[in-house]
């Protein structure tokens, strides 16, 4: 069992920045692959970016390639999503997740763990 919690979410403007943490509890954290998602209101999930258990593989959606940016830290049992270059069209509920699958995995129906979620709303 895992448990997640995202926070960092906020209010920036067009062009600014926001950093998102996810801490997970329990002492297996590396044995997660971890990966963000995003979901509009009336809307299906979408994927954003994952990382390998290890951190050195990650994956990216096309829309937020070199502007986004996942990283973990599995001493601290914590997964970020630098992201950068924010644009209105990013603003939207977080959702960091995790899977048991070694490799950074975009299909949401292979995590098994979500967190709450974290609000992000780019202002133009």
């Amino acid at each position: 069992q895992v448990q997640l919690v995202e926070s960092g979410g906020g209010l920036v403007q067009a062009g600014g920045s926001l950093r998102l943490s996810c801490a997970a509890s329990g002492r297996t954290f590396s044995m997660y692959a971890m990966g963000w998602f995003r979901q509009a209101p009336g809307k299906e999930r979408e994927f954003v970016a994952a990382v390998s258990r290890s951190g050195d593989w990650t994956y990216y959606a096309d829309s937020v390639k070199g502007r986004f940016t996942i990283s973990r830290d599995n001493a601290k049992n914590t997964v970020f999503l630098q992201m950068n270059s924010l644009k209105p069209e990013d603003t939207v509920v977080y959702y960091c997740a995790a899977s048991t699958y070694y490799g950074p995995t975009y299909n949401p129906r292979e995590y098994n763990y979500w967190g709450q979620g974290t609000q992000v709303t780019v202002s133009s």
